[in-house]
């Protein structure tokens, strides 16, 4: 890592390369070599949260080549022709027998509808990023048919996690009522509830068989739970009490399962593919982890203050739903009658505007960022703390990897 890199990071206010402290809100990572089993949000899954020393960091800052000069990277463009290729397997494997399922499960598929594809140009990043021991080990035909191989493994998770990721969208659309998806008309109002939810289904199904060719039981593992953290999640948000709506720890431990699993297991996925250590796969989780969640927060905040126009002038939404995010949570904890506002529910206009009165007066929307990137720098931290190397194509897509965090929580959209 360059000290370039050290600088921006610090100047966001964030010194964890010399001082770390666990994060708040049960987002624990040890800050020894040692391993540690936590609770994840207090949820019945724990994980092993092994960390190498931070100390680590400031070695690698004094023996880093000082002759590195960081460049302007644009991640989404350093992985560009795989995701054509990616956006073109992908349509070819939601084909189906029957033309009007077919035609729904491609919906989001369409040139020019899919947007930039951000979970898989993290996953095909994270892939470049940890093939450090074919990279440095193998040679010859045999070691780039090796690279070769676990290539296309690695694409495969990318495009598997894509399909889960729509499929996820197409249900939550019908459970929302949604009129529209990244400004098109959303696939339960173009073709009805039932269609939307069968071609979510098909997804699944397909995403299931691809992960079933590549024959590993951890991997499969990996995925599988993090379906059924995102059907968790759903439920956490619509069966939730009173209590927990007002609980951040609550929120918290919903978040991850919608948003942050996914792309947490994913990216474990791509480090254990690559014959990755234990600790190097944690690493990659830890950074998926904390991405996600900083990526919700972000969304969070967007929904009351977004300019862009796929967002409006602060669409709303999760209020007018009866969502409660991070940005009402903090204002609670600022003004604690806000709760009774919430406890009212938000059909009448007027408990709307009086929930929106009090987190004009709070830190809200500032405390959410705050929050957002802390998760943001944590996820940089995962990244700078992999084994070292002096492939320039490696270190090149961790820069990206860290240069994501940041543009998570700076986005506008």
């Amino acid at each position: 890592m360059s000290l370039s890199w050290i600088l921006r990071i610090t100047r966001n206010g964030s010194h964890w390369f010399v001082s770390h402290r666990p994060s708040s809100y049960g987002l624990l990572l040890s800050n020894n070599s040692h391993s540690s089993t936590r609770k994840v949000f207090n949820c019945r899954e724990t994980y092993s949260w092994t960390v190498p020393s931070f100390h680590v960091f400031k070695h690698q800052i004094h023996h880093q080549s000082s002759s590195l000069v960081e460049e302007q990277l644009d991640p989404f463009s350093l992985v560009a022709d795989e995701l054509s290729l990616l956006a073109n397997r992908l349509r070819s494997m939601v084909i189906a027998e029957v033309p009007k399922l077919a035609s729904a499960a491609e919906y989001f598929f369409k040139m020019g509808v899919q947007g930039k594809r951000f979970r898989p140009t993290v996953l095909l990043l994270m892939a470049t990023a940890l093939n450090v021991r074919i990279l440095e080990t193998e040679t010859g035909s045999e070691g780039d048919a090796l690279t070769t191989e676990l290539r296309k493994r690695q694409q495969s998770i990318a495009e598997i996690t894509e399909m889960i990721h729509v499929a996820s969208l197409l249900h939550d659309d019908v459970l929302d009522d949604a009129d529209t998806r990244r400004g098109i008309g959303s696939l339960n109002l173009v073709m009805g509830n039932k269609v939307a939810v069968l071609a979510g289904d098909f997804l699944l199904s397909r995403a299931c068989v691809a992960l079933a060719s590549l024959k590993n039981t951890e991997v499969v593992t990996l995925l599988a739970t993090a379906v059924e953290h995102l059907v968790n999640g759903e439920t956490m948000q619509m069966t939730s009490t009173s209590e927990q709506r007002c609980s951040m720890e609550y929120y918290m431990q919903k978040t991850y399962y919608k948003t942050a699993s996914l792309i947490s297991n994913s990216c474990k996925a791509i480090a254990l593919l690559a014959g990755q250590t234990t600790e190097v796969a944690m690493l990659a989780f830890e950074y998926g982890k904390n991405l996600g969640l900083a990526y919700q927060l972000i969304d969070d905040v967007l929904d009351f203050t977004g300019t862009s126009a796929s967002l409006g002038k602060g669409s709303l939404s999760d209020i007018r739903h009866g969502i409660v995010t991070a940005p009402i949570l903090f204002a609670m904890e600022e003004f604690p009658q806000l709760c009774s506002v919430i406890d009212r529910g938000f059909d009448k206009p007027e408990n709307i505007d009086a929930a929106l009165e009090y987190l004009g007066k709070s830190r809200g929307i500032q405390r959410t960022r705050e929050l957002a990137a802390k998760h943001a720098n944590l996820a940089a931290a995962a990244i700078d703390s992999l084994p070292e190397t002096d492939d320039e194509e490696v270190r090149k897509s961790r820069r990206a990897l860290v240069d994501l965090t940041q543009r998570v929580i700076t986005r506008n959209k």
